[in-house]
């Protein structure tokens, strides 16, 4: 019975790897790893096969090096790397007196790395390295990863919850294997462990001690740009074809301003590389021995040029002064961003305008190269297809009319529905202070939402308060809802349209019509709900709601006439606040809003919102354009915290009328101060234009967490 026992454990931690989680299991214990630390760590982990494809990868789409550097030594990490030299002068003043590298570097290779801290991956580290030992190619090399980490692990440097990297197995705030981190690491903060996810003092005197481990020279420089004389034999380039700098410079090689080939700290007889990364007719570098030391961090020419170009931008450099050979030079994330919203407003279903280029922003990118007419139609972010669609004319949203079934549309809501609702656990119709509604209850939160206009009117977690607000004094049917999270689309306001239509748009004064409704593995529910057919709209709506431990929101907006349509389109969110005078809302800073309250002129956004702001205080009836999908508001009344992600919108309102326009709006009066809105959309500037047959997601996620 002991050895039953005994064994349960074991087979809930291995079985999923076969016989190979079993001999992972003997090696660890064999190399000191503690067999209740094991059974522990990998109890709840099971294969991720999507990692066996990355083994042998290769992109879609070639990346040039002046794309690559474009990205990694952009104006934004070159500014935020100047940020860290001044926040952590005195630990870097320290590491390198300690190690012999210079404080730039460091931090060069901590941008490069992890966008200083802020992206480490987001592969479960243990997971990924458990599938890597037992599947593919290289099973011995990462089983030799996984068992250092373990070791990491049960040495108390690193703890395992959350513990996440890329999927070869890199972590941390400069992205050690974990071979790498048990030989190098250092204990940077004097704790007593070596802890380079959590601690930048150890991340960072690591780096250093890796970069002296791998032949750092104190005091010398890693390479310098040079000019090479016409007619140069290009065969003679290559990091692996090295000359004393005297022979280079016999050669003709000069500086790159013409000036003799005269390097500080490097003597004559010193070996140098000559490096032409885009061939003779673009920068050329001569490169020294501390080049090779940052090459040996991850074996590739544009890496370490990354790092070494950036290094130099953070002494105060102005970068390299010979152009890449191309008529479209590569672009850094705020151009990235700024291309990525542009194709937003052309109606390509990309995501967040986030400055990553992935496959999604490729195929958008080529499509509107194909329409554009060009042969060289391959995905590329660059300079070119920035420029074309800034001058590109900006979409108009399209004027609607009144549809002539509005009217008959417009009454008393009724439930119509595809779904049983005996067929759903969970799910329900009924009244919800006052209003027809489906009403959900899961086992980590409910939620209502109404028949006449498909409106979410209540969101409450478990054992917590209601997310949202609805007024006391809301209106029943057919007057719009005041609170909740209204539908307003395909137009928000009256943005182009006349008076003859409802503001706001057409489907929150409709009954919309329960499509589907399924129950997760989880007890989440997950609702598609569709507004009734809007005669002459050639556009049709459909929302999926997934209510669980977060409440997730898409609106979902296809054009399926013959002909280009515009839509402006909001969820306009009402939440529930203790006192609307104390909450802030963070994830605004430094954008631009226009201010209705003030004729639409545009301001900039300083701190964090609130009604605070001296400069109108009280009142807020703001779009910041250009806005980031992500925002907390923080009420210190509910000592909570709700988290708000979207994605599709470039735009937010933010809107309190405030005491005095409350008062003569008699479905708020007294009550204005016990909601702020918050609404994710595309509103103002930010018009989504959609090609026949086009789609437009825009969603939104509410988390509350405490505060």
């Amino acid at each position: 019975m002991a050895v039953a026992i005994m064994a349960a454990p074991v087979l809930a931690a291995t079985s999923d790897f076969g016989s190979c989680g079993a001999a992972l299991r003997t090696s660890a214990i064999a190399q000191g790893v503690s067999a209740e630390r094991f059974d522990r760590v990998f109890a709840d982990i099971t294969p991720d096969l999507s990692v066996l494809p990355l083994l042998d990868a290769q992109p879609e789409f070639t990346t040039p090096i002046w794309d690559y550097l474009a990205a990694l030594v952009d104006s934004q990490r070159v500014d935020d790397g100047r940020t860290r030299l001044g926040q952590h002068a005195t630990l870097l003043q320290q590491v390198s007196s300690q190690y012999g590298v210079d404080a730039a570097t460091i931090v060069a290779v901590w941008g490069v790395e992890s966008d200083y801290g802020r992206v480490f991956g987001k592969r479960p580290l243990l997971q990924s390295l458990a599938t890597l030992s037992c599947n593919g190619r290289r099973q011995p090399f990462f089983k030799g990863e996984l068992l250092a980490l373990l070791k990491l692990i049960d040495k108390g440097d690193l703890d395992p919850a959350g513990l996440t990297g890329s999927w070869a197995g890199a972590f941390g705030h400069t992205q050690f294997m974990p071979s790498t981190y048990a030989r190098i690491a250092v204990d940077g903060d004097g704790d007593g462990r070596r802890d380079l996810v959590a601690s930048i003092p150890d991340a960072l005197a690591s780096t250093a001690n890796y970069l002296k481990q791998a032949g750092w020279r104190s005091g010398q420089p890693w390479g310098v740009e040079v000019r090479i004389p016409a007619g140069f034999n290009a065969t003679l380039a290559g990091r692996g074809k090295r000359k004393p700098l005297a022979d280079w410079r016999a050669l003709g090689i000069t500086l790159v301003d013409g000036k003799p080939l005269q390097v500080p700290a490097i003597a004559d007889d010193s070996n140098a590389a000559l490096l032409l990364p885009a061939g003779a007719k673009g920068p050329a570098l001569l490169v020294f021995r501390n080049y090779d030391a940052i090459y040996s961090y991850n074996a590739a020419e544009s890496y370490a040029l990354a790092i070494a170009t950036l290094a130099d931008r953070l002494r105060g450099g102005s970068g390299l002064v010979a152009a890449w050979p191309t008529d479209d030079p590569g672009i850094g994330r705020q151009q990235r961003r700024e291309l990525q919203t542009l194709l937003l407003a052309r109606g390509h279903d990309i995501g967040a305008a986030d400055g990553m280029i992935g496959n999604a922003t490729r195929r958008a990118i080529q499509a509107e190269q194909q329409r554009l007419g060009w042969k060289d139609a391959d995905g590329r972010a660059g300079s070119r297809i920035l420029q074309a669609l800034r001058a590109a004319p900006p979409a108009q949203p399209t004027v609607f009319r009144l549809p002539a079934n509005y009217p008959q549309l417009v009454q008393s809501p009724i439930v119509r529905s595809n779904v049983s609702m005996k067929d759903v656990q969970g799910l329900s119709t009924g009244d919800f202070k006052g209003f027809t509604a489906w009403k959900v209850e899961t086992p980590f939160s409910t939620a209502a939402i109404s028949v006449f206009g498909g409106q979410l009117l209540s969101f409450v977690p478990a054992g917590g308060q209601d997310v949202m607000w609805l007024s006391p004094s809301a209106k029943q049917p057919p007057t719009p809802i005041r609170g909740g999270a209204p539908v307003c689309w395909p137009y928000f306001a009256r943005q182009g349209q006349g008076n003859d239509v409802p503001s706001h748009g057409f489907v929150r004064t409709v009954p919309w019509q329960l499509r589907d409704a399924r129950r997760e593995a989880d007890g989440s529910i997950v609702l598609t709900l569709v507004p009734p057919v809007i005669d002459t709209l050639d556009l049709r709506l459909q929302m999926v709601v997934r209510v669980g431990r977060t409440l997730e929101q898409e609106l979902i907006t296809e054009n399926t006439g013959s002909q280009p349509a515009s839509i402006t389109q909001a969820l306009h969110n009402y939440f529930n606040v203790s006192d609307a005078l104390t909450v802030d809302v963070s994830g605004l800073d430094g954008l631009t809003y226009l201010d209705k309250l003030d004729g639409g002129t545009a301001h900039v956004q300083q701190g964090d919102w609130n009604l605070r702001d001296p400069r109108d205080p009280g009142r807020s009836d703001r779009i910041y354009t250009q806005a980031g999908g992500h925002y907390v508001l923080r009420d210190p009344g509910f000592k909570r915290i709700i988290d708000i992600t979207t994605s599709g919108s470039r735009s937010a309102v933010v809107w309190n009328a405030g005491e005095v326009a409350a008062a003569k709006m008699d479905d708020i009066g007294a009550a204005w101060r016990n909601y702020v809105c918050v609404e994710a959309g595309n509103v103002g500037p930010d018009v989504i234009a959609l090609a026949p047959g086009g789609r437009h997601t825009l969603k939104q996620v509410f988390a509350v967490k405490p505060l």
